[in-house]
C-alpha cells in the first residue's frame, strides 16, 4: 500500500516510520538480458543459461547492480510524496548484496524512512531498504538510499 503526502511537512511527519513492503516482483532473464546490454555487463553468470546452470548457484543470477537499480520502481510502490516541485536521487550511503537473485525469483522491498533533514531548498530523506527474495532467508540487497525533495 502506497503511503502519499502532500508536500514537505507532511513527509517530515513520517520520519522513523516503517513504510512496508512493496509488491513482488519476477527477475526474468529478458530484464537480466536488457540491462547486460545496456551496462555491457554480458558476464555468463547472467546471460548464459546452460553456462550458469553447471555454475556455482544452479541458474543464472541477476547482476547486483539491476538489484539495486529496482530499488527505485518498487520504493515508489511504497511512498508518493506530492506537492513538491523537484524530486532527485542524492546517492546511497551504504550497499550490500548478501544473497544472489536467480532468474525467475520474486523480490520486493521493504523500508523505513530512517531520516528526514533540511537541506537548502527542502529536505534530503535516508530511506533504509531491505530487497527480499520470495523464500529465501538472506536479502538479496541491504542499503541506505539519500533523495531530495524540494518544494
Amino acid at each position: 500500500m502506497t503511503v502519499t503526502v502532500n508536500g514537505i511537512e507532511e513527509l517530515k511527519k513520517l520520519a522513523g516510520s516503517d513504510l512496508g513492503t512493496s509488491d513482488w516482483l519476477e527477475v526474468t532473464q529478458d530484464r537480466i538480458d536488457t540491462f547486460a546490454d545496456a551496462t555491457g555487463d554480458h558476464q555468463w553468470i547472467h546471460t548464459d543459461p546452460e553456462k550458469a546452470a553447471q555454475g556455482p548457484f544452479g541458474a543464472p543470477i541477476a547482476h547486483g547492480y539491476l538489484t539495486l537499480s529496482l530499488f527505485i520502481p518498487l520504493f515508489t510502490g511504497l511512498l508518493d510524496v506530492q506537492g513538491v516541485t523537484t524530486k532527485v536521487n542524492y546517492g546511497l550511503d551504504k550497499v550490500r548484496f548478501p544473497s544472489p537473485v536467480k532468474v525467475g525469483s520474486r523480490i520486493r522491498l521493504a523500508a523505513t524512512l530512517a531520516s528526514v533533514d533540511e537541506v537548502k531548498g527542502g529536505v534530503q530523506i535516508a530511506v533504509d531498504g531491505t530487497v527480499e527474495i520470495e523464500g529465501v532467508a538472506k536479502p538479496a540487497c541491504v542499503l541506505r538510499s539519500l533523495s531530495r525533495f524540494h518544494g
